[in-house]
């Protein structure tokens, strides 16, 4: 008798009114055991669920002798302790060992009927069949096995990512000192869409380019991969920055990706006055300007944010630089930095100019002097990733 057999003979027996047949035919087995657990009454349920004889059960085996080893051990230090001090036992796990050895998941209640005068008499216990319950809670753990799985294998590729997107260390330009730090968010454990790009077009001829992708995670990671080679591949054939960002947009904007972007380019070439350096912005913070005998400035214009608008606003602005000059290309993870309980203070674009004037130097001192200003004010935990490039004239 399986359990929707079960239940149609009981329900007919409570039409019946027959108190026999209810409990004979219950859609949960019922036993009753002395005290020390010798069974002394058994309904017909759980004879057909276990394979069971009734006269093999009635005054010959204990209910602790129906369960498995780890079951028995259960029963004697948790199971039977809770009913002697608290007279009943809900939603116990066991399964019950049956005629042909195998074995039957169950959920167990019992009660502890006792005397007037408290002396325990009998043992009254609810068997439910759990076995699709227990089917359930498996696949359960396996799904959730299967998503930590898939979890592990996405941030891998995130990572595995990022170190593409990251490059080692920065090239050597002839003619410029270049440097340039990472800083993960927090311990680094989620991928972010912070990254820099240095690259060659020719002789004399290189851009910087750095940027940060909505969000974290392997999407953003794909997007900023496509952003760098998007951004490489278009610099080639297009000396102004702005459509090289204008070319970005529209491959955003084909991705159909919800992930926007702010990205800064800045073009570097060598002419017969010195270098000369164009920025365009897309959404992202100006870089700042610094040049001996003056406080450090941004300069450039702003630009929209690029994989949002068809025709986005984007402007080239150009600056000949001196001997001495430095451009600090930076993520909002710096001057967005926070401090405080409720990270109510900002770091901010005075202090990172502060910062600048103070580390004044060879590039890669004034990479190290801003990375750590910025890590120092937030006590070594940034909430944001950070990334800094520097591009000085000796």
């Amino acid at each position: 008798m399986n359990q929707a057999e079960a239940a149609e003979a009981f329900y007919a027996a409570l039409l019946e009114h027959d108190a026999e047949a209810l409990y004979e035919r219950a859609p949960v087995g019922y036993l009753s055991t002395t005290p020390d657990g010798m069974i002394v009454k058994v309904n017909a349920t759980f004879l057909t669920w276990t394979g069971l004889a009734r006269e093999a059960l009635i005054g010959r085996r204990t209910f602790a002798e129906l369960l498995t080893p780890g079951g028995r051990i259960y029963h004697e230090t948790h199971y039977a302790p809770m009913l002697q001090m608290q007279g009943t036992a809900r939603e116990i796990a066991f399964d019950i060992v049956r005629s042909d050895g195998s074995r039957m998941p169950a959920l167990v209640n019992a009660v502890l009927e006792r005397t007037d005068v408290g002396a325990p008499v009998v043992v009254r216990i609810a068997v439910f069949d759990a076995t699709e319950r227990r089917a359930y809670e498996r696949e359960l753990l396996r799904a959730k096995q299967r998503a930590e799985d898939s979890e592990a294998r996405a941030t891998l590729l995130a990572r595995t990512l990022q170190q593409v997107l990251i490059p080692p260390a920065p090239p050597d330009i002839p003619g410029l000192e270049l440097a340039a730090a990472y800083r993960p968010a927090g311990r680094g454990e989620e991928v972010g869409g912070d990254f820099y790009d240095v690259f060659e077009i020719g002789r004399g001829d290189w851009v910087a380019a750095i940027g940060d992708v909505c969000g974290k995670g392997v999407e953003a990671a794909v997007v900023t991969a496509l952003a760098r080679a998007t951004i490489r591949a278009a610099s080639v054939g297009r000396p102004n920055p702005r459509d090289v960002l204008g070319t970005l947009n529209q491959v955003l904007l084909h991705h159909h990706t919800e992930r926007f972007c702010t990205i800064e380019l800045l073009r570097l070439r060598e002419t017969e006055r010195g270098w000369t350096a164009t920025v365009a912005a897309g959404g992202h913070p100006l870089p700042i300007l610094a040049r001996d005998g003056s406080s450090p400035t941004t300069f450039g214009e702003p630009g929209d944010l690029l994989g949002v608008f068809v025709e986005p606003d984007l402007r080239d602005t150009e600056v000949l630089l001196r001997s001495g000059d430095a451009i600090v290309l930076y993520t909002d993870g710096v001057t967005e930095g926070r401090q405080g309980s409720q990270g109510s203070q900002f770091y901010g674009e005075q202090r990172l100019r502060d910062a600048i004037t103070s580390f004044r130097g060879s590039a890669t001192s004034l990479v190290d002097g801003i990375l750590h200003d910025v890590l120092e004010f937030q006590t070594g935990n940034p909430r944001d990733d950070i990334a800094v490039v520097v591009v000085r004239v000796p």
